[in-house]
């Protein structure tokens, strides 16, 4: 427990503008489909665990589908070998994963709960660690050699690199521990315009890349000192919410300069404060090194009501929302245990069950549908 404790205690169509977005030609069919996608991160190989996901909300397996890739662990992790949110993501019947040990990233076409892979493309750097999707446009986050990211144009369940697209982040690549010291998200604002990177204490700041044609411009960056800015999320009114390693939940505002204004701060209380999901106006950290999710409402003027905490499977590390807020899936890395979690009309949790996803101990990336 000591050691989980210690865990984050240190020329094309723009995104916003896009008229046309190229989708798997099954999305018509499956994206009524319930399923949850959970990412092992294996070293040894990396595979997606696919989930049928029930009326009641619980989970049972479906099928395993290798990434023709691998998982990495960074240096000082113990439940969360990449330290990061957002290693999975899908978006309108494709599924993009990352491969960290093989700086790659794989494309899959999704059929219900089944996935065919159809890609396997360079991450543009090395360790990629999170990946978001916008329309016509992807964003991968590379951890290591000072960190960077890379941008695509995606047809349909396929991605095209687009060298003119990456940006070094200008991290410190000698910093120590490695899953401190690694950026922790790439993603996108509501609206597409902008691109938010999350680094850690290798900065202990929040970048925001303005996203015009689909390439970036250079970083504006507002500095949190001592906060160690680890995840971020929206709420439906646009409030940037991150989660911070210093055991913390914050809110922002975007300006109009790409800068941040806080809104609010509430510490949790708990330890290792590191990931956040968001259903709605409310939102739910995971603290690795307690076992808990805390949970919080997010008020029409920013500030944070607490609304609870949970006890989770040990490691609480990346979770996922289903489309319609009725659940939450949560990764425990200590076990590689996902648990599961109806979501009450006030934002209180229950626990329904849980399932143990072979292969993943210390893995993340969730995705529900």
């Amino acid at each position: 427990m000591k050691a989980i404790a210690r865990l984050c205690s240190a020329g094309f169509a723009s995104a916003a503008a896009i008229s046309f977005i190229a989708v798997s030609p099954a999305y018509a069919a499956e994206h009524h489909t319930r399923a949850v996608f959970v990412q092992t991160d294996n070293p040894d190989g990396n595979t997606i665990i696919a989930y049928d996901r029930g009326r009641d909300g619980t989970l049972s397996k479906a099928g395993s589908y290798p990434t023709g890739g691998r998982g990495g662990i960074l240096d000082g992790s113990v439940v969360d070998h990449l330290a990061s949110q957002g290693s999975l993501a899908y978006d309108r019947g494709a599924l993009f994963a990352v491969n960290a040990g093989s700086n790659t990233i794989t494309a899959f076409s999704v059929h219900g709960d089944r996935l065919d892979r159809q890609q396997v493309i360079s991450s543009g750097g090395n360790f990629p660690v999170s990946i978001a999707v916008r329309g016509n446009v992807v964003y991968v986050l590379n951890g290591l050699d000072g960190g960077s990211i890379q941008g695509y144009l995606r047809f349909g369940d396929r991605l095209v690199l687009i060298p003119s697209w990456h940006r070094s982040l200008g991290l410190d690549p000698t910093a120590t521990p490695q899953f401190t010291n690694t950026p922790g998200q790439v993603a996108f604002s509501p609206d597409g315009s902008r691109l938010i990177v999350t680094t850690k204490a290798n900065g202990s700041s929040i970048d925001v890349f303005r996203i015009t044609f689909g390439r970036p411009s250079r970083a504006v960056v507002t500095s949190l000192p001592g906060t160690v800015p680890f995840a971020v999320s929206f709420d439906p009114a646009g409030h940037l919410i991150v989660a911070e390693a210093a055991n913390s939940v914050a809110t922002f505002t975007l300006r109009r300069d790409d800068s941040l204004r806080q809104l609010d701060a509430v510490a949790t209380g708990q330890q290792a404060t590191c990931w956040i999901t968001a259903i709605g106006d409310h939102v739910y950290a995971s603290n690795a090194g307690s076992g808990t999710v805390s949970g919080y409402r997010v008020a029409p003027d920013g500030a944070l009501h607490g609304s609870g905490v949970t006890a989770t499977d040990g490691g609480t590390v990346d979770a996922a929302a289903t489309a319609d807020g009725r659940y939450l899936y949560v990764q425990a890395g200590a076990a590689g245990i996902v648990d599961e979690f109806q979501v009450g009309g006030d934002g209180s949790l229950t626990r329904i069950g849980s399932v143990t996803v072979p292969g993943a101990v210390g893995g993340e990336g969730i995705v529900a549908r």
